[in-house]
């Protein structure tokens, strides 16, 4: 199976191309954008396939970051996942960046428990715990730094992600944090994205409302004439 995996959950912008059956990453590329990820996508797409020296038609599955992250990113992200997807004829599946941080961690530290913790913005940790084997025993849930800090008193395992060492300050807890920052590295959701379920096409994970909202109660002046 060939697998385009995207992600533009975070200030990154990448794609990778990624043969399942050989086990073996064919070609990516990432950008550090901050923004603009809607200019750049395609174009960081194009130029996985060229590494891979594949076209769009080679193309068996398509992967997203779902997030939670950058609610512009996601959206954008998702959107052209969903077109190829729909223009190709091929599955499109989601993974979460919790998840995928849990995956770049447990690859680490097998047999761990893993608690990932990204910043969320607003004062707010978007949280998900996993057991030794893989599984969600807990979230996701956006939650307080005092909330993450609580979990992460009780949780006996890693630590991964963007908050996790405020998080960890916050508890005042001896517990290991591993490299990992506001998403996983691109394979990785490559990889995770051949075992999903191709049954439920891929929606953005929030886990508060976006920042902007419509104006409650705005009413343009009628004009008599």
């Amino acid at each position: 199976m060939i697998v385009l995996a995207i992600d533009t959950a975070s200030a990154l912008c990448a794609a990778c191309i990624y043969d399942s059956d050989a086990e073996k990453e064919l070609g990516r590329t990432q950008l550090d954008l901050g923004k603009g990820h809607a200019e750049h996508l395609m174009t960081v797409i194009a130029d996985a396939l060229a590494q891979a020296g594949l076209d769009f038609g080679a193309l068996d599955r398509i992967v997203i970051a779902v997030g939670p992250g950058s609610f512009t990113g996601v959206r954008v992200g998702v959107a052209t996942a969903r077109g190829l997807a729909l223009a190709l004829k091929i599955p499109a599946v989601g993974v979460t960046t919790l998840e995928g941080l849990a995956a770049q961690a447990r690859a680490q530290h097998p047999g761990s428990a893993i608690m990932v913790a990204l910043d969320g913005g607003r004062g707010e940790i978007n949280v998900e715990i996993f057991d030794e084997a893989g599984l969600a025993t807990n979230g996701p849930v956006a939650t307080t730094i005092e909330g993450a800090a609580i979990l992460a008193k009780k949780h006996k395992g890693i630590l991964i992600g963007s908050a996790s060492a405020e998080v960890a300050n916050a508890a005042s807890v001896d517990i290991r944090i591993v490299p990992g920052g506001a998403t996983a590295d691109i394979g990785v959701y490559a990889r995770l994205g051949v075992d999903k379920s191709i049954d439920v096409r891929p929606k953005p994970l929030y886990l508060r409302e976006a920042d902007a909202k419509p104006q409650a109660g705005f009413v343009l002046p009628r004009i008599r004439s």
